[in-house]
């Protein structure tokens, strides 16, 4: 099992096994690899398994990732005993681990637990009306009935009646429970349990109330001597007692008790002798109910077994939540592996690398808010030797704005290479979008055509914040009035052109809103003033540039969570 060892810094585990395909090393809490420190970006670095291989790809981070002390550029092949740098950490990358360290593990890491069978046969949910069979207003004596808390009912039970065979009873269910999660596992080992503990018990079934509805859902059902249990006849009016009273019910004769007299279900059942308990969770709400019935007339169910139950509800009911929580941890499981392939996806999408044209430097910064962002960039080369430089935003961010920023992404590259002009470009592009039928969503984006012949700049502005140009004394905005409203607005908006011919030494720099609408805890947002002035007197390397950028936003943010997705885009002329 290939692994991480901690050589230097901090991490929570000095051992990290590599269980999964993918495992993103950075600072945000939904990393494999947590690194609490500031200069770390949010997601830095991940390490890659590829058919027995594995690799180191630096994830577009502010300061870097090194590999046995030189700097990577995307992606590089990891050997046993190399050594990874991101910022004051390092680690030391192994293929196996050694049997000291397989021992410490093995002492320490949690119970692991296997996902569930989705071809496991199961009973079949089937939802019953909990307005069918509505029960009377006046509730009637009865030759035997007994009722119970079922709240308090176990904490008070009376063991006057053999009680080292209820307690054996209560430990035994109790204790196959506590080693189930899986929710009809818990369920059908929690009616096997009963029909031991009580063997006049002829029929049984749980009912769990669905969480979105007051539904009941059928969930296990137990018929004693045939193998079908699936054929349980069920009274709604015993059901609904328990439920809304909250209490257990013990009916010695159910057909002749005349709280239900008036049910025309128990007598066609022939129900003789029933118990039904809520079950109640932590916070006091029903989950459902258990309920066993006997048909001879001389097995009724006694005081003594309606506690029994009663007491063996509360762990069943513990049982079942820590299903239900074990349910949800699986399908956040899922979700997460589906984001982090989207995220694969969406990082496939971005330029593995800048271009590289004489007298011109390109440097670029991407960070996504949430796993997934609606920010795009994209460099596309020109065969007579231009690059267009396009920068865009998808309104909103996470799953919806990055399947929009992948469509963006395809429609940009056809639409630049199957005009002359720019502005039909842009045009196009406005049109494909306007008539997607993506509703009220819009894009903004900006295209640059810059030719290293002539040095000419030309860009096409959709709505999107106007790029910076840095000269050597002082950095301003342009183009501003040549802008037009974002894609998908009006699908016949014309657009203009701006020209501008960048001298030696000078920046244009691109960005998205993450930059200026990044706000502090005062909520302060960071703004374009604020931009420019650094701008103006930041270094002029473009490496240095982006860098110091985002470390001047994450000095003004401090520690307050990144909002929105964040984009940077510099393209520089050499002096």
């Amino acid at each position: 099992m290939p692994y991480l060892k901690l050589e230097k810094g901090y991490s929570k585990e000095p051992v990290i096994e590599l269980t999964n395909a993918r495992t993103v090393l950075g600072r945000h809490p939904t990393c494999e690899v947590i690194l609490e420190n500031a200069a770390v970006s949010r997601q830095h670095a991940q390490i890659i398994e590829r058919q027995g291989r594995f690799f180191l790809e630096d994830l577009r981070s502010r300061n870097n990732t090194h590999l046995n002390g030189e700097e990577i550029d995307g992606r590089a092949e990891l050997n046993d005993a190399d050594e990874i740098e991101i910022c004051d950490t390092v680690f030391t990358f192994h293929l196996t681990l050694p049997e000291t360290t397989v021992l410490a593990i093995a002492e320490l890491a949690p119970l692991k637990v296997q996902a569930r069978d989705a071809t496991r046969k199961t009973i079949d949910d089937v939802v019953l009306d909990p307005d069918a069979e509505e029960i009377p207003l006046e509730i009637g004596g009865s030759s035997i009935i007994s009722r119970l808390d079922a709240a308090t009912g176990s904490s008070h039970i009376q063991l006057g009646v053999k009680p080292e065979a209820k307690l054996r009873a209560i430990l035994r269910i109790s204790n196959v429970l506590g080693r189930m999660l899986v929710l009809e596992d818990v369920l059908q080992a929690t009616l096997e349990g009963l029909f031991e503990i009580f063997p006049n018990a002829d029929e049984g079934f749980i009912l769990l109330k669905r969480t979105t509805s007051n539904k009941l859902v059928v969930k296990a059902t137990k018929t004693r001597g045939t193998d079908d249990d699936t054929n349980v006849r069920i009274s709604m009016t015993i059901v609904k007692q328990a439920m809304k009273s909250g209490e257990a019910i013990l009916s010695a004769d159910a057909a002749q008790d005349q709280r239900f007299v008036t049910s025309e279900s128990l007598s066609s059942l022939q129900i003789r002798s029933v118990m039904c308990v809520p079950m109640i969770d932590k916070n006091g709400d029903n989950l459902g109910v258990i309920q066993v019935d006997t048909k001879g007339l001389g097995r009724q169910f006694s005081q003594d077994d309606l506690e029994l139950l009663v007491s063996v509800a509360s762990p069943v009911s513990l049982a079942i939540e820590n299903s239900n929580m074990h349910e949800d941890m699986l399908r956040q499981r899922d979700v997460q592996r589906d984001l982090e392939f989207a995220t694969q996806v969406q990082l496939g999408f971005l330029p593995n690398e800048r271009p590289e044209i004489d007298e011109y430097q390109f440097h670029d910064y991407y960070e996504a808010a949430l796993k997934v962002g609606g920010d795009y960039f994209d460099y596309i080369p020109f065969p007579d030797g231009r690059l267009a430089v396009a920068i865009g935003d998808v309104a909103g961010k996470g799953v919806p704005a990055a399947l929009l920023m992948a469509r963006l992404f395809s429609a940009v590259r056809f639409q630049l290479l199957t005009n002359e002009k720019l502005t039909d470009a842009m045009t196009g592009l406005n049109r494909e979008i306007s008539g997607s039928g993506l509703g009220h969503r819009f894009i903004t984006c900006l295209l640059t055509v810059i030719d290293p012949k002539t040095h000419e700049a030309t860009f096409v502005n959709a709505g999107h914040l106007p790029p910076i140009l840095k000269t050597k004394k002082q950095a301003k905005a342009i183009g501003i009035k040549d802008s037009g409203m974002p894609l998908g607005i009006a699908e016949e908006q014309e657009f203009r052109a701006t020209t501008y011919k960048l001298k030696s030494g000078e920046s244009l720099l691109y960005y998205t809103d993450g930059i200026t609408e990044a706000m502090d805890p005062d909520n302060d947002i960071y703004g374009s003033q604020r931009l420019i002035n650094f701008i103006a007197s930041g270094p002029d390397d473009v490496v240095q540039l982006v860098k110091g950028l985002m470390a001047n936003i994450e000095e003004f943010i401090r520690e307050r969570t990144q909002r929105d997705d964040i984009c940077i885009v510099v393209a520089r002329r050499d002096e």
